[in-house]
């Protein structure tokens, strides 16, 4: 069970992470939120989709697997792909919020990454560590992002760019199995839209960030690759 603290150099002086990525670390998860910005290292390897929250809000997602609890980057030696989602990186690390709502880095102490051994901190008289230092860069990055998400939803949502979509899986000697609850870019309605429109999304950054959405979706045809890979190698 997650358990989020406040991190802080008197009850965390001791405290370790373990950095790298294998199995048992909690990076066994299908999908992770990200934001705009973050589209265009993702859409080199992962599809981004856009799901919805239990309260029917849309986010976009980073898709690493295709059914829950699969992550299909993740080997026994490491991870699969030259960047890892910043929404990965950041474990076990969480942005929380003071009483006056300025972000604050909190650790969740019962994560498999918080070690004994492992990456320090803190140094002996109190000051970060350049791993804490680098972590605290990349969740700024993270935090700062994910707040440009309701405006990206928001536009997609005003000029009707997102439809839903079933990907269909057939796996040799395994019933077919479906993938549903994703939702992609309305290439036709995007197609449609008149030029002044097309210049504001582009005024905004909002375009480039469409496109890679769009062109990430070639990476759908890979992650089933890697899921025959995976079934041939148990088989």
């Amino acid at each position: 069970m997650s358990r989020p603290v406040l991190l802080n150099n008197v009850d965390h002086r001791d405290l370790r992470v373990l950095a790298g990525h294998r199995p048992g670390l909690g990076d066994e998860v299908m999908a992770v939120v990200t934001f705009p910005a973050e589209f265009r290292q993702l859409q080199a390897y992962y599809p981004i989709v856009f799901q919805k929250d239990p309260q029917g809000r849309f986010h976009p997602t980073a898709l690493l697997g295709l059914q829950p609890g699969q992550n299909l980057f993740l080997k026994a030696d490491g991870w699969d792909a030259h960047y890892v989602p910043l929404a990965v990186a950041r474990q076990p690390f969480i942005i929380g919020l003071d009483a006056a709502g300025e972000p604050m880095l909190h650790v969740d102490i019962e994560h498999p990454r918080v070690s004994a051994e492992g990456q320090p901190l803190f140094l002996e008289h109190g000051g970060h560590t350049p791993f804490l230092q680098h972590t605290a860069s990349l969740m700024r990055t993270l935090h700062d992002g994910l707040q440009t998400n309701d405006s990206f939803i928001a536009t997609l949502l005003e000029h009707e760019l997102l439809e839903s979509f079933v990907l269909n899986i057939q796996l040799p000697g395994q019933a077919p199995a479906r993938m549903e609850g994703c939702y992609a870019i309305a290439e036709e309605k995007l197609r449609a839209l008149e030029a002044q429109t097309l210049h504001a999304l582009a005024r905004s950054g909002a375009l480039e960030a469409i496109y890679m959405a769009v062109a990430s979706l070639s990476h759908l045809r890979d992650l089933i690759g890697r899921l025959e890979a995976a079934h041939a190698r148990q088989s």
